[in-house]
């Protein structure tokens, strides 16, 4: 099976303070995997990272065998990535956002299917609606929809599922089933740990700038099992351990 990413050795480091440790990750194709870990343990740093957006990163990523550094517009154009949806543009509405990525994609083909995501995510009522008057939970579908246009080799998400309704996050996460399903690497940051033991094919859990551990499906269908245990008991104990 293919590599979708693969990490070499990243390391990032603000101001003298080493956030990112030499991390070395490989994700294949059609692996949903979540980043868990305590807040300030690297993940958004580490997403970040991989899109090519950290300052002062050393290492190598390679999207889809392409590597950032050397080839950025290659390995972006395989990258699905959900940008910060205060960064998407006040004075656009929704509708224009979603067909300059589609143009930039070359994914004419594929707009009925982003039309339809849209709707999944209840985002079509503000699609013709500058996207200054969205609330944050609608910024956010507008970046979640921009990141799954096309057929990205590669798609990561930074804790997209927090400002979302109930019904948007149902429709997100079959969205993210299918695309693994479909051969794509899903790799989403969450703190949502029973979400991501139901969803989850494999779990990387990043400790102070180190991937401490990486259950693979196996030990997510044993933690499934147990009804007394579970991920949530198995994140506790290894963050006990590291105290």
């Amino acid at each position: 099976m293919n590599l979708s990413l693969e990490v070499r050795d990243l390391h990032v480091a603000y101001r003298d303070h080493a956030v990112l440790q030499g991390i070395n990750m490989q994700l294949r194709e059609g692996e949903l995997t979540g980043l868990i870990g305590p807040n300030g343990s690297g993940k958004s740093t580490l997403i970040r990272a991989i899109a090519g957006i950290a300052s002062g990163a050393r290492g190598t990523v390679r999207i889809a065998g392409q590597c950032l550094r050397d080839a950025p517009l290659k390995a972006r154009a395989q990258l699905g990535f959900a940008i910060d949806p205060q960064r998407l543009p006040p004075l656009l509405n929704g509708r224009q956002c979603i067909e300059i990525v589609v143009d930039l994609r070359q994914a004419r083909s594929m707009l009925t299917r982003t039309w339809q995501l849209a709707e999944a995510l209840r985002l079509t009522p503000w699609l013709d609606a500058p996207v200054h008057t969205y609330s944050l939970g609608t910024r956010q579908k507008l970046a979640i929809v921009q990141a799954l246009i096309g057929e990205p080799a590669l798609i990561v998400l930074d804790e997209v599922l927090n400002g979302l309704d109930p019904l948007a996050a149902f429709a997100l996460k079959r969205e993210l089933r299918a695309r693994a399903d479909a051969g794509a690497a899903v790799l989403l940051a969450t703190h949502g740990l029973e979400v991501a033991q139901r969803l989850l094919d494999r779990a990387l859990l990043l400790l102070d700038g180190q991937i401490a551990e990486d259950w693979n499906r196996a030990a997510l269908d044993s933690f499934r099992a147990d009804p007394d245990g579970g991920l949530e008991h198995a994140v506790a104990q290894r963050l006990a351990a590291s105290v």
